[in-house]
């Protein structure tokens, strides 16, 4: 025995009455946390009203023009066609190329800013009417509940055991989810391959292998997105739920509960006054929580899952209506206002927001009016800087390349400004077809007479031919022996 063993025993004797014996104590109940729940499967409820309707007017018109765009043909070609092989995306009347991909980015901070200025105005509106996940989870909601009914029957469906009348149920249902999905994938690969010539390639079992993998991936992430993950997406997978709450201030519009005069809850017979019943008007039925996609209960206050689809809304009004109490227990309202204070509509940041989508999109429109229509490049010979004839004349070869950067063909000239008198030998008229690059080689020659040493700055430029304005120009080197 050691001497701390003896100390211990010696100032805990086994005879001490309120020592207690190891076999007689029982420790506490310790409960665990799983940090990877299993997904509790959300049965929503159908719901009609008019931010419904609104959904329907802002979401149908997407999936048209989603759905249609490729099939519409611009002249001679796809409307919109990103034809990655050639480098040319062709949208409506225009034509842009890599070395136009800078107004891509101006593009994405204009949608990044509008995002941001929209959301500080009216919240998540972009996440409840128009975000591609709600519109397709909308209308697999939709095929759901064609297929095996309202909210009580699709639960008892799934707690009753498997029989025939079941198996046909789910599988039309996930028969007309694959179908949706499929031609959403189908057609997203129609933007970047013709999709006239990739229909009769498909149905031919022709089709080229990387456009039927990616009609596959995207078949599937479809109709696992919409199908299966649904909420998760805009709960966990989408970052834009966790970082809104940075653009939003007391005044920005949001789906709340007003508390003042819903609290406290409690059931009664309809046309019950709520001040007679010693209660607010929330009736507690809990129809807000069973239309909300991603299953929260909106009357616990604001929460990061909401994506403002107003669902909630349309349900508490269709209740006020019933019991003949106000509507707009739960609406589109500013914390401020909750409050009892006024809101502004106008304030610094939003209006910076809207200055700022201003003036890039004000820069941007210039910068597309403005873009040149003709590329012009000019490669000079690597393999020498100049020649000299027997005869004392200088030659320095070149190749230039032109894009025509038009729908139409058109004929050019290549001239070539210098502070000397240069001739320029090869073809100098020539034609370019729509979308289409030329090289052409081309020899600058100086005759002996003129004599010149070292190098000069000269510049070649291509002018359209039918439009004298259409001018480009590149500036290169001219080389002749140093002094």
């Amino acid at each position: 025995m050691t001497a701390n063993s003896q100390q211990y025993d010696s100032q805990h004797p086994s005879h001490d009455p309120d020592r207690i014996p190891v076999e007689e104590f029982v420790p506490a109940e310790v409960s665990e946390i799983d940090l990877y729940q299993k997904r509790e499967k959300i049965y929503t409820r159908k719901i009609e009203g008019f931010f419904q309707r609104l959904r329907t007017l802002t979401g149908w018109p997407l999936l048209a023009g989603y759905f249609l765009l490729p099939w519409l043909q611009w002249g001679d070609r796809q409307s919109v066609l990103f034809d990655l092989p050639a480098r040319q995306f062709h949208i409506l009347g225009f034509t842009f190329w890599p070395q136009d991909l800078t107004m891509l980015a101006w593009l994405l901070i204009i949608a990044a800013f509008t995002l941001f200025a929209v959301t500080n105005f009216a919240g998540r509106v972009w996440c409840g009417f128009t975000c591609p996940q709600t519109v397709w989870t909308s209308i697999f909601m939709w095929i759901e509940q064609k297929t095996e009914g309202s909210r009580n029957q699709r639960i008892k469906l799934d707690a009753a055991p498997w029989s025939t009348h079941k198996a046909l149920k789910k599988l039309l249902k996930h028969s007309m989810w694959l179908s949706v999905a499929f031609y959403t994938g189908f057609t997203f690969v129609g933007y970047f391959t013709p999709i006239k010539e990739l229909s009769f390639d498909f149905f031919t079992f022709n089709v080229n292998p990387w456009a039927a993998f990616w009609i596959g991936f995207f078949t599937l992430a479809t109709y696992g997105n919409a199908g299966w993950l649904r909420e998760q997406v805009c709960m966990y997978m989408c970052p834009y739920a966790r970082f809104q709450a940075a653009m939003f201030d007391p005044d920005t519009l949001i789906i709340s509960y007003d508390r003042k005069r819903g609290e406290k809850r409690g059931s009664r017979k309809r046309n019950d006054k709520s001040e007679d019943v010693g209660l607010g008007d929330c009736i507690d039925c809990q129809l807000c929580v069973q239309v909300c996609p991603t299953g929260i209960d909106i009357r616990d206050g604001l929460q990061y899952q909401c994506i403002g689809c107003a669902l909630c809304i349309d349900a508490c009004n269709s209740v006020m209506s019933k019991m003949n109490y106000p509507k707009n227990l739960i609406s589109y309202t500013t914390e401020n206002a909750l409050d009892g204070k006024p809101s502004k509509i106008l304030r610094p940041r939003l209006l910076g927001y809207f200055l700022v989508v201003l003036v890039m999109c004000s820069l941007l429109g210039y910068r597309i009016a403005a873009r040149e229509t003709i590329e012009l490049s000019v490669l000079r010979d690597r393999q020498s800087l100049y020649m000299q004839s027997q005869i004392g004349d200088i030659d320095n070869h070149y190749t230039i390349k032109v894009a025509n950067k038009t729908q139409q063909a058109h004929h050019y000239k290549l001239s070539v400004d210098a502070p000397h008198d240069l001739t320029l030998i090869g073809s100098v008229e020539f034609q370019v077809l729509s979308g289409e690059v030329v090289e052409i080689p081309i020899t600058l020659r100086s005759a002996a007479e003129q004599e010149l040493h070292g190098a000069f700055e000269i510049h070649f430029m291509a002018q359209r031919l039918d439009d004298s304005d259409d001018i480009v120009s590149h500036k290169s080197r001219f080389f002749a022996p140093v002094e």
